[in-house]
């Protein structure tokens, strides 16, 4: 079969350029160097093809305008020669146009990046910027020789002629690479900028074998496409075509992450291109995916996924050494996946003592629409440089294909220039670059990836490139796009325009073709593309999970402390250093654990959760709690945090005495986080996902505000173990209580968790003492089951003494699924009760005050603090005990519609003894959580308890 010929080798063989159409010519091609946009389509591709053909001295040097020139030297000869002319400060007209000069600099500097040529597509024309134009500030054709001062340039001169300056500019930035940094606040990030720009024109100089490893991994990256096109025909995908440049972006940062020292990457993306990456950047089987496309892959999860929402991970060899690649596990919410990355490379660096980042490095990977049009971007890159939440520094990557969906009009896909303006909000910079240039890809990512190992700080690469297909493989984008696709069915694809340039340099013109035949024969084995992978390589940083593998829920955790520990610990949480003067509220809190520590007063929930902590830590547990006001709590019952009253500086004079409870104890982190729901509580899920040896905790500051974050509880937290296999501790504590603040600070939606819970997926609990809190948090880490728990925490009970518990409770027992009547009167005369009232949370000490006035020994208050799973057994025993019972009534706060009513009426007429009936009692179903009249809500709080000790009335269930 004949090759086929290159694009040079085409131009070459046409016959049309003969003497009569020079002129013509020669015009289009001065207007082409002028403006590229301003020829037509036809002429615009052949002029660019020139542009790869070898300068005659070698060099890879491109034209530059002519005409410019040849009116310059016409205007010198006209004034008596071509005389060289510097200019000085003597000179008042020279003085101006020195300062004009410097202006004109500076617009390139700012908005040079409007002219760059980065759409591979050319659909539209280069924008007037009067600024970039020399005539804006006075300078004429005269004027291109004369030579101005550029020492605070880095091109390499420190004088330059006008002409050349001009072309120097609009070479460094506006050729492939359009750069945008100049509204960074820190001078020494933005002569970096210009120094690593301007000292090479924003140009490579790659030698012939780093050319070839680009073609290569562009043909990896089309030869895979093509592949599954064929094989698969009509499966979703999500095809990388059109922008294959990201694998070469992608091979050359592992490549330059690991020769600068980092040994981890964690890469999250959604599923544009994922499949490539699998394959062609972290070196998944290709006979593996191929299983998965034909079915006959293992399905060994309870539900699984898609296989374009897979995540995978490798060790691959870099010239630093072996890296280790980890693709995270992310839903078809796009963008979602980012906080969980950061917060997984921020466990990471913990574990690695790495608080600057310089061993794990986390990349992002973004659609274009996607991030201009999602919030959670905003707000993981608000946490990016704060102490709590910062990872130094992350490397975004745009597939910016110029479409999301079916929008591309900018008119209607965002309100920005950019697609990476949100970024600017952080003074990241910006490189946007060709993605018809691999070269160009390859220098912005390494130079983005130099400046966040020097900097520390975000950066984005936006490679513009196109969707060859439609969103998925069964769409027909040209019904919406007819102009755009009509530009994508005439481009002859990146490979073959970079496989032509390179044949024109003279690296082989079979060169291209012979690639293409390498990787067909891989596909056609099955066999891997990333060589070499590691198979064998483990380091010594893994995290081994088989132990927390197979629990179950009834596991039993010793989650009591003997009574000199508990003593020991107290002290020491309780002791203020002489250099810190307390609030006096503060002080009275902490005089007051004190005396609980030493067993004078009954535990309350604050102290009880401290201990928690502190036999946590001192038992090697570290903690980490985060939240918008968990220092103090948001009910100020916390106060793990002790602010000294004298201080004199905002930044200094705070002290945390649960990071002082031992010497070699774990890590106590505490953080008041920025105000945010959905980022942080997934970056917390990500830090739990790669720790299971830390009690990870997410605070809401009301229970309700974690409907901010419903897209990671839903997609992350709920389904990940049965989706991907991902197993996972996070603990969430959500305030919820029915007092009076009205619809949106008293529910947490305890229903929506009920319902999303299956599959021994998840704890939820409503713990209603000091006691129960203790022993809760300490049997997240002392056992080995690791499941998300969420728990329903209180606020009037923070205070309530009822809800105190004895020393004794903290050093025997542990935590109560179900705690049964504690009326020793009512539980011993067990045959004289006739009701049995199940509740959970706050709700019980309003029925038990109530029966209290009723002074009846008939009726049996339950509370289940575990809503699930459900703790059959433990219930059933207490159902047993009452055998003359006739009712059960489930009484709660929450109206009918909400709370746990719905889901587990059927978990307790199961449990039901023949012939007895189940009620309710508690508010009518409402499309409001609660009521925002306070005199209404006191009617409903007295309507169900009393309701709870009045006849079965509507919904009976009869067993």
């Amino acid at each position: 079969m004949n090759a086929t010929p290159s694009v040079y080798q085409a131009y070459q063989g046409n016959t049309y350029l003969f003497g009569g159409n020079a002129p013509y010519v020669e015009e289009m091609y001065e207007n082409y160097l002028e403006n590229p946009g301003s020829v037509p389509d036809n002429w615009r591709g052949y002029f660019d093809a020139l542009q790869n053909v070898p300068a005659v001295d070698g060099s890879n040097a491109k034209d530059v305008p002519h005409l410019p020139v040849i009116n310059a030297f016409a205007e010198r000869a006209k004034q008596g020669g071509t005389r060289l002319v510097v200019a000085t400060g003597a000179d008042s007209e020279l003085g101006r146009k020195r300062t004009a000069v410097q202006q004109l600099i500076a617009a390139y500097r700012n908005v040079g990046q409007r002219w760059a040529d980065l759409d591979p597509l050319k659909r539209t024309e280069r924008p007037a910027i009067p600024e970039l134009e020399p005539a804006f500030y006075g300078f004429s054709d005269a004027d291109q020789e004369t030579v101005f001062n550029t020492s605070n340039l880095f091109f390499g001169k420190e004088s330059m002629p006008l002409r050349e300056l001009i072309n120097a500019l609009r070479e460094t930035y506006c050729g492939s690479i359009g750069a945008e940094y100049m509204y960074a606040t820190d001078q020494n990030q933005k002569r970096w900028w210009q120094q690593k720009l301007e000292a090479i024109r924003s140009k490579p100089s790659f030698g012939e074998e780093k050319k070839k490893h680009i073609l290569e991994r562009l043909t990896a990256a089309e030869g895979l496409e093509r592949f599954l096109h064929t094989k698969y025909v009509g499966q979703k995908r999500f095809s990388l075509e059109g922008g294959e440049s990201f694998i070469a972006a992608m091979d050359a940062l592992i490549q330059s992450a690991g020769a600068k020292g980092v040994q981890e990457i964690v890469i999250g993306m959604a599923h544009r291109g994922r499949l490539n990456v699998l394959v062609n950047s972290l070196g998944k089987m290709p006979k593996d995916l191929f299983a998965e496309f034909d079915h006959t892959a293992p399905e060994d999860l309870l539900a699984g996924d898609v296989k374009y929402h897979q995540g995978f991970s490798s060790d691959v060899t870099t010239p630093g050494g072996p890296v280790h690649l980890s693709l995270a596990f992310n839903p078809s919410h796009l963008e979602i996946v980012n906080p969980v990355v950061e917060g997984s490379v921020r466990a990471r660096m913990d574990r690695r003592a790495d608080p600057q980042g310089q061993q794990v490095l986390p990349v992002l990977v973004h659609g274009d629409a996607a991030f201009a049009g999602q919030g959670v971007i905003q707000e993981t890159l608000a946490l990016a440089q704060t102490r709590g939440y910062s990872t130094g520094g992350t490397v975004h990557i745009v597939i910016n294909n110029q479409i999301g969906f079916t929008t591309s009009d900018p008119r209607d896909s965002r309100s920005t220039l950019y697609c990476t303006d949100v970024v600017k909000m952080i003074e990241s910079p910006v490189l946007h670059v060709n993605g018809d240039d691999p070269e160009a890809v390859v220098l912005a990512t390494e130079l983005a990836l130099e400046f966040r190992m020097e900097f520390g700080k975000d950066v984005v690469v936006d490679i513009v490139c196109f969707r060859k297909l439609g969103h998925n493989e069964q769409d027909t984008p040209a019904l919406t796009q007819p102009l755009m696709y009509k530009k994508i069915g005439a481009h002859p694809g990146t490979r073959k325009l970079y496989a032509d340039k390179l044949a024109a340099q003279g690296l082989g013109e079979t060169l291209g073709d012979d690639m293409v035949r390498a990787y067909r024969t891989a596909m056609d084995t099955g066999t891997h593309t990333v060589d070499p992978v590691l198979t064998n390589f483990k380091s010594k940083y893994a995290v081994d999970w088989s132990p927390f593998l197979g629990k179950k829920w009834t596991d039993a955790g010793d989650t009591a402390i003997p009574l000199a520990e508990w003593k020991r610990l107290s002290e020491r949480i309780t002791a203020i250093p002489d250099s810190v003067t307390p609030h006096p509220l503060v002080k009275k809190v902490f005089d007051d654990r004190a005396a609980m520590g030493r067993g004078e007063i009954p535990v309350d929930w604050g102290m009880g959760e401290h201990m928690a902590f502190a036999s946590l830590v001192a038992s090697g547990y570290p903690v980490r709690l985060s939240g918008e006001d968990s220092g103090r709590g948001t009910f100020s019952h916390r106060h793990a945090v002790v602010h000294d009253q004298k201080r004199e500086k905002w930044d200094i004079g705070s002290y945390v005495p649960l990071q002082n409870v031992a010497e070699n104890q774990a890590p106590f982190v505490v953080i008041d986080s920025i105000l945010s729901e959905e980022a942080v509580l997934s970056f917390e899920y990500g830090y739990s996902s790669n720790d299971p040896n830390t009690l990870v905790v997410w605070e809401a500051q009301f229970g309700d505000f974690a409907n901010g974050a419903q897209v990671v509880i839903d997609q992350f937290i709920a389904s990940g173990e049965v989706k991907w296999g991902r197993v996972n501790s996070i603990t969430l504590m959500l305030p919820h209580g029915y007092e009076g603040q009205g619809p949106e600070h008293s529910s947490a939606r305890l229903e929506r968790f009920m319902q999303l819970s299956a599959d021994t997926n998840m704890q939820v609990v409503q713990p209603t003492t000091a006691s129960q809190i203790f022993h809760l948090l300490r049997r997240q880490m002392v056992r080995a089951l690791r499941k998300p728990l969420i728990i329903m925490t209180p606020k009037s009970l923070l205070r309530n003494k009822d809800a105190t518990s004895p020393l004794s409770e903290f050093t025997q027992g542990g935590f109560q699924t179900v705690i049964p009547e504690q009326d020793p009167a009512i539980a011993e005369k067990a045959a004289k009760v006739r009701r049995v009232i199940a509740c959970s949370g706050k709700v019980y000490y309003d029925l038990v005050k109530k029966r209290a006035e009723k002074q009846t020994s008939e009726v049996v208050v339950l509370r289940i603090e575990q809503l699930y799973p459900f703790p059959h057994k433990a219930f059933a025993a207490e159902i047993r005990k009452y055998p003359n019972a006739t009712d059960l009534v489930w009484c709660q706060d929450e109206p009918q519609n909400q709370g746990a009513w719905f889901f587990v009426q059927h978990y307790i007429h199961e449990n039901m003894l023949e012939g007895q009936k189940l009620g309710y009692s508690g508010r009518a179903a409402s499309a409001s959580p609660a009521v925002g009249y306070a005199h209404l809500h006191q009617e409903q709080q007295k309507a169900l308890v009393d309701g709870a000790f009045a006849k079965l009335k509507g919904f009976v269930l009869s067993k």
